[in-house]
């Protein structure tokens, strides 16, 4: 194995769509900036679709299509075969863009570099799991990324740069990504070089309580609406659980997602449909916990996304009836 110490040997980490971006530029300005991408880790392969095909992740996708090794491992911290691989690709950093699982003490040991992460908030605020989703939940108008140097903990390492991003009124949880998977790859690109070169000093994280917040991974059932609660909350959710799991109700007994929505002022018996026609032009809204929910794009069970004008000159029986009982 070549141990060549004039190329630094890096090994990235990456799951999704927002890692791709990261990788795509370590690996493209590797010879101008004398690093070489030696391996990809990235999470197994899931099924996916009706028909549960297994599928790879993003990351995976790209390293192979650029003919980069890939490890799959299943549990890391329990696979000692693992990461004995990993010591013997003798990395010299690693990088980590939403890879999906905590490094343990022996992975971060191994690089002379250590292992650094392109995490998507501006530290320490939203640690953990979903920072874009919840910074949208919360109606914050800016978060960002920070690039940091891992240490054992949920993402509690000392930060070697940060950039802001504002957050749009229209922003989903996949373009706000989108945006800040470029920005967290321009970052680390500017960022890695002055680390290697030793003109980096880490600055730790603030410990204070008010500036501290985590976030879990977003599961299916978050994505539920509740109609007691007031309609600006449950428009972020229709925002920040696109494209999963999306913001959903019931009606007749099944589910019924809400795609776009916005805050209209008036009052409704919490989950009811309300008319809001204007001469040819007939809507729908639902009434809140505090003003109602206007709703713009919808998806009946088993039918694809549409305007709700279309949808309730459809089904105009539409209008009336009770969500989520």
């Amino acid at each position: 194995m070549n141990k060549d110490q004039s190329t630094t040997r890096i090994v990235f980490m990456g799951t999704p769509d927002f890692a791709v971006p990261s990788l795509r530029r370590l690996y493209e300005s590797g010879p101008a900036q004398a690093w070489d991408v030696v391996a990809v880790v990235t999470q197994p392969d899931r099924p996916a679709g009706r028909g549960k095909k297994m599928l790879p992740s993003p990351v995976k996708e790209f390293a192979l299509t650029h003919d980069l090794p890939v490890l799959q491992p299943g549990r890391l911290r329990k696979e000692a075969d693992a990461i004995e691989a990993l010591r013997q690709l003798a990395p010299d950093l690693m990088v980590v863009a939403a890879y999906g699982q905590i490094l343990p003490k022996s992975v971060l040991e191994i690089p002379r570099f250590g292992c650094i992460n392109v995490h998507a908030s501006l530290l320490p605020a939203y640690r953990g799991a979903s920072p874009i989703t919840a910074a949208i939940l919360d109606g914050l108008d800016e978060t960002g990324v920070t690039i940091m140097l891992m240490d054992v903990g949920m993402d509690t390492g000392p930060m070697l740069a940060q950039a802001r991003q504002p957050i749009r009124v229209d922003d989903t949880t996949e373009s706000l990504s989108s945006r800040l998977a470029e920005q967290g790859a321009d970052l680390l690109i500017e960022t890695v070089p002055c680390w290697l070169a030793g003109d980096l000093a880490p600055v730790e994280q603030s410990e204070l309580p008010g500036e501290i917040s985590t976030c879990s991974l977003v599961k299916k059932e978050d994505g539920r609406i509740d109609w007691a609660q007031p309609a600006a909350v449950i428009e972020r959710m229709t925002r920040a659980y696109t494209p999963w799991p999306s913001a959903f109700t019931t009606w007749q007994g099944q589910n019924f997602k809400i795609g776009r929505a916005r805050v209209l002022r008036g009052a409704a018996e919490p989950g009811v449909v309300v008319s809001t026609a204007a001469g040819a032009a007939v809507g729908a809204a639902v009434g809140t916990g505090e003003n109602l929910l206007l709703l713009e794009e919808v998806q009946p069970a088993g039918k694809r996304m549409m305007d709700v004008q279309s949808f309730v000159n459809g089904v105009p029986a539409f209008v009336s009836a009770k969500l989520g009982g």
